[in-house]
This record gives C-alpha cells, sequence and structure tokens, in this order.
C-alpha cells in the first residue's frame, strides 16, 4: 500500500476547484512514493456546491476513469492536512491504494452483507428516522463492530455520494449521488485502520452514578439532589444568577452506559463517553435537564469545553496513534543482559500512515482551536505530512454510537 493521493481546493466555481483538485492527483500519481492506480475516491464537498452534486461527480469520474468506486458527503466545512475550509466553496478528494477485495461501497441500493467486513466509513442524513439504531444495526454487520464517520451537514442539499463499479446498472439508477439513509465503504480484515475519538472536554467533577431520573432530567446523582450536585461541583449559586447561567452555559456533561467507568486514569473522557448540553433546570424537583433520554444506572460527569480542553484531548489521541504505529523496542544490550546467550537482534520495522479520514463537528473548527485552521494544524504537527481529507459534520459516528462535539480520527496503516 502506497501513499494515496489527495488534493483540495476552495474556488466560486465547482469547476474550476475540480482542475486544481485534479491536477495536484496527476502530479502525485507520478510521483513514486503514491499510488499510481488507485481505485476508490473519498470525496468531501461543502454546501456551496451541494446543488451541483451530481455534476461535479460526473466530471471527477470522467477525469478519473481508472478510479471505478466512490464515496463521500457533504458538510458545512472539509478537512484535510493543515487546513480547514468552513462555510465558503470547497472540495478535498482522496484516492485510495485498495485491492477490490479490500473494500466495498454499500448504500441503501447496495447494502453491505453481514459479516463481510471488519469495520466500515459511514456517511448518514440527520434526518434518517430511527438512525441511532441504523448505526448500531450497521456496527452488527461488522466483525469488529466499529464504525467511524459522521452525518451530512448542509444548508442546502444534504447529499452522500457512493459509487460501485460491480453494481450492474445499480449505481447509474442514482447516478452516484444520494439523499436520505446511510451509505459508505467497509473494508476487509486486511485494511489495517486505527481510529480513535476526541471528545474535546475535560472533566471538572468527578464521576456519579444517575439514581434517579425521568426521561431527560436527572434528579438525583448518587442518591443527592442533581440541582445541589451540580451547583456545589461548579461552584456557582443561584443567588448570582448571571454568574450561575454563563457557567452552565459553558458546561456540558459526560454520559457513561450502567455499568461503565466514562472517565480515564489520566483524568479524560473515555472513547464511549456521550457529551451532552445541559437544556435547562428544575428548581422545584432539585433536577438537570440534559439532551438526552436518561436512565437510573446511568454514570454522569460535568465537563468543561474549551480552547485548553480541546486541544489537550485532540493532542491526547493524536499521541496515541503515533504510540500505536511506533512499535516498542528494546536495545541490543537490554536483551542481551536478559539472556545467558547473546544474539544479534535487528530493529522491528515501524507502520506508517498511507492516507486519514477526520469527521469534525461543526461546533468545532478553528475558533474552537484558537484560530483558523488551528485544529488540523495540531493533527499535522502530531502525525506530519500525511494525506488526509474529512469533514465538518452534523453529528459523528464511532464504533456503533453517534457523538457530538466530537472528531473521529482514523489512519490506514501500512508497514
Amino acid at each position: 500500500m502506497k501513499l494515496f493521493p489527495c488534493g483540495h481546493a476552495t474556488h466560486p466555481q465547482w469547476r474550476m476547484a475540480a482542475g486544481l483538485v485534479l491536477a495536484q492527483l496527476r502530479a502525485q500519481m507520478g510521483l513514486p512514493d503514491y499510488a499510481s492506480q488507485p481505485r476508490l475516491g473519498l470525496l468531501y464537498i461543502t454546501d456551496h456546491y451541494a446543488p451541483e452534486a451530481q455534476a461535479l461527480l460526473d466530471h471527477l469520474r470522467q477525469a478519473l476513469p481508472e478510479v471505478p468506486d466512490w464515496a463521500g458527503t457533504v458538510g458545512i466545512g472539509v478537512a484535510v492536512n493543515n487546513a480547514e475550509y468552513f462555510d465558503e466553496p470547497a472540495m478535498a478528494l482522496m484516492l485510495c491504494d485498495l485491492t477490490p477485495e479490500q473494500y466495498r461501497v454499500f448504500s441503501g441500493v447496495s447494502p453491505l452483507p453481514s459479516g463481510w467486513a471488519d469495520a466500515a466509513l459511514v456517511h448518514a442524513d440527520p434526518n434518517t428516522p430511527d438512525l441511532a439504531e441504523l448505526i448500531k444495526e450497521m456496527a452488527e454487520r461488522t466483525r469488529q463492530g466499529y464504525l467511524f464517520g459522521g452525518l451530512s451537514a448542509s444548508r442546502t442539499r444534504s447529499v452522500q455520494f457512493a459509487v460501485r463499479a460491480e453494481d450492474a446498472g445499480g449505481p447509474e439508477v442514482h447516478g452516484g449521488v444520494l439523499q436520505g439513509g446511510l451509505s459508505g465503504v467497509a473494508f476487509s480484515p486486511e485494511v489495517a485502520l486505527l481510529s480513535r475519538v476526541t471528545q474535546g472536554c475535560q472533566p471538572v467533577a468527578p464521576e456519579r452514578e444517575i439514581t434517579e431520573s425521568e426521561d431527560h432530567v436527572v434528579l438525583k446523582l448518587a442518591g443527592e439532589p442533581a440541582l445541589d450536585v451540580m451547583l456545589a461541583d461548579l461552584d456557582i449559586s443561584l443567588k448570582d444568577p448571571q454568574k450561575a447561567i454563563a457557567v452552565v452555559r459553558a458546561t456540558l456533561v459526560g454520559l457513561s452506559a450502567p455499568g461503565q467507568s466514562g472517565v480515564g486514569r489520566a483524568g479524560n473522557l473515555g472513547n464511549d463517553v456521550r457529551v451532552r448540553h445541559i437544556i435547562g433546570l428544575d428548581p422545584l424537583r432539585q433536577g438537570v435537564a440534559i439532551a438526552e433520554h436518561l436512565e437510573p444506572g446511568m454514570r454522569l460527569t460535568f465537563c468543561r469545553r474549551d480552547v485548553q480542553a480541546a486541544r489537550a484531548d485532540l493532542v491526547r489521541v493524536c499521541a496515541e496513534i503515533r504510540e500505536a504505529l511506533e512499535p516498542e523496542m528494546l536495545s541490543i544490550e537490554a536483551i542481551n543482559a536478559m539472556s545467558d546467550d547473546p544474539v544479534p537482534t535487528v530493529p522491528q520495522a515501524g507502520q506508517r500512515i498511507a492516507g486519514a479520514v477526520y469527521v469534525s463537528c461543526t461546533g468545532r473548527g478553528g475558533p474552537h482551536f484558537g484560530g483558523p485552521g488551528a485544529e488540523m494544524q495540531i493533527i499535522r504537527h502530531a502525525l506530519g505530512d500525511v494525506p488526509l481529507v474529512g469533514f465538518f459534520a452534523a453529528g459523528e459516528i464511532a464504533r456503533k454510537q453517534l457523538y457530538g462535539y466530537t472528531g473521529v480520527l482514523t489512519v490506514f496503516t501500512t508497514d
């Protein structure tokens, strides 16, 4: 597996942007380290181009006839290595160096067979009914139960791209552009992936069990009135409502399933924690209303979401990926010191990143990280100049859950 060719551009006219992207791709495909005959295109566009999605896809397919399969969607912004195009006309395209046996594009027109894949990149329409249940069902169709991706985000058309050349006439029924439901790419066990979720939040209080709740309102935490617990944790009082409102608006909650701990040893939120807004207070019942259906037994912690917390957590997940790519090695001296029969050793080769996909929330992006493009610059600083595409979504998908306010970073690795 060689490096994945990757191109991106912004221009008021999509044809001009496409021309710039194609020029970048062709230049890279002529370099020895990059794939010269990639087969899968991952295409992300901002909603400025969404009304012309079909013409745009047709143009790219005609210009790249050697790329038979396509997947992608629309976002309020698109992400690339070291930069983000947010709320402006732009596109990003990465061509993946995979064999036909290693992946399968799926959609409502061409469903994914159960048990075929280890993991899947999923794009979904946020208006799809019972979306959370569909995501869980899709995860169950994979061997590892792992999904990564996000919900389309658009102020115009909410479109997805899904072209599978092996479907006789299938893709041509809709031209490769879909609306509604789920689509994406599933990957076989031969495709090596590393994926991490960054919540962008830091706990500011101990994690407690929800001992009493009603619908969206938590009434008691560890047996104590939930409102009293929150006021004490956040060091605020309803006697000073202006300060209290400001602090509560800047506070979120992290929710974990019953029996699961949501806070790691290092004090960071776990990957399975769902971050949700506080949507109201109930002084009469001493309750706190959360933007999630609650059940007794779930665990809750109050979190802060600011520039420092977001940067620290993104750096953490990037460091975890770097550590996973670099194998643990013992020096020759250390190995021989543990052996009565010293032998020469050969250092073990590490892995490198062939390409990456990053899906971030529309509520994140540069401003949330301290400046334009800051989120993507952090990733480049940690991972290096690797091919990367992605989009800013209306919700993020990781494992079998639907998240909010998170970033999902996935890398394709090769020896």
